[in-house]
């Protein structure tokens, strides 16, 4: 049997991270894409060898041909999208940011419960080498008990920003936020997959530099399950780049990057080990064939709805003091931002 796949737009993801995954995975197959412009449609079909375009999305969800839906527009649609699926009965995979706030998570993940099909989300670092090991690592005891947990991301992201052409990822009713929405999620996930859910999560972010109205600067505080404290930083508006986790232990220490691809390291008192195991692509593949395993029942995904709502409560924790509160259609009332204001 073979999962006949969807995708609802088609833009840079869908090129090379997760488009040409739906046909390398075994057991799955891309027969069908969705843009709205129906050129674009075209094009992305006619150069992916995909069967079919659509021009709307309601017309590919119902194709009977099409047996899973992936969605992959910005997160501002992400939930009105999910809700059709969910409607239509049938699997479906998103993108992350999940949502653009953890109410609309949760009403993702309970129209998806009520019709009692699943709900993937796209935390790929999950299936990917170098994670498994870390958590390999961390499970097998290698370090000790866990008391301490580091992170710290910069990039120059402010450089070259437009404010009367912003991009999507900087437009908080499109994306939920700044750049904290879109790559806060790959390191808060993987900490979630690791050492478990995140708990006591305090935190504050600002705009320090950038031209947008969004937050470039994010700093918090948590607790892992085993009752360790966590720190973790992301300055967008950073003359550098870095990107480093370290998971410490009684007996050691295992260090590794978010997004690069630098061996594991591992440290402890016998000495230091490094693990090389870059990422291979396309990047998404090992995820996407979990998911085609469960839904052909022969194994099991390791990044679902529930699992992606938690990291959206714990952005939403972190990102509340900015945007003034984010249980309601924040994006809709920009001038009451306190953040936005303590900036003005």
């Amino acid at each position: 049997m073979t999962i006949r796949w969807g995708i609802i737009g088609c833009g840079d993801v869908t090129e090379v991270k997760s488009g040409p995954a739906f046909r390398g995975a075994d057991g799955s197959e891309l027969v069908a894409v969705m843009r709205r412009s129906a050129d674009a449609a075209r094009d992305y079909a006619a150069r992916h060898a995909v069967p079919r375009w659509y021009d709307d999305a309601d017309a590919l969800i119902h194709d009977e041909e099409v047996d899973a839906v992936y969605i992959a527009t910005p997160p501002g649609a992400h939930l009105a999208h999910a809700l059709r699926v969910a409607a239509a009965g049938k699997p479906c995979y998103v993108e992350k940011p999940m949502a653009r706030n953890h109410p609309e998570c949760r009403k993702m993940v309970e129209a998806f419960a009520s019709c009692g099909v699943p709900l993937f989300v796209a935390h790929y670092r999950r299936a990917l080498r170098r994670f498994l090991k870390a958590k390999e690592l961390i499970d097998e005891n290698r370090i000790g008990r866990v008391t301490g947990v580091t992170y710290h991301y910069a990039s120059p992201s402010h450089e070259g920003v437009d404010a009367a052409d912003l991009p999507w990822r900087l437009i908080a009713e499109q994306s939920g936020g700044g750049l904290f929405m879109d790559l806060g999620p790959h390191t808060l996930d993987i900490l979630d997959f690791i050492i478990g859910p995140l708990g006591d999560v305090r935190g504050t972010a600002a705009n320090v530099a950038s031209a947008h109205e969004v937050e470039d600067s994010v700093a918090m505080y948590f607790a892992t399950p085993g009752g360790a404290i966590g720190a973790a930083t992301w300055h967008f508006a950073s003359q550098s780049c870095e990107d480093w986790m370290s998971i410490i232990g009684t007996g050691g220490r295992v260090g590794l990057s978010t997004f690069g691809n630098e061996p594991v390291e591992l440290h402890t008192s016998s000495g230091s080990e490094t693990f090389d195991l870059p990422n291979r692509q396309p990047i998404q593949q090992p995820l996407i064939q979990t998911i085609v395993d469960e839904l052909l029942g022969r194994g099991q995904c390791p990044s679902t709805g529930e699992s992606g709502a938690r990291t959206a409560a714990v952005m939403d924790a972190v990102l509340d003091d900015y945007y003034g509160g984010r249980d309601d259609r924040f994006w809709r009332r920009p001038t009451t931002w306190p953040g936005r204001m303590s900036r003005a």
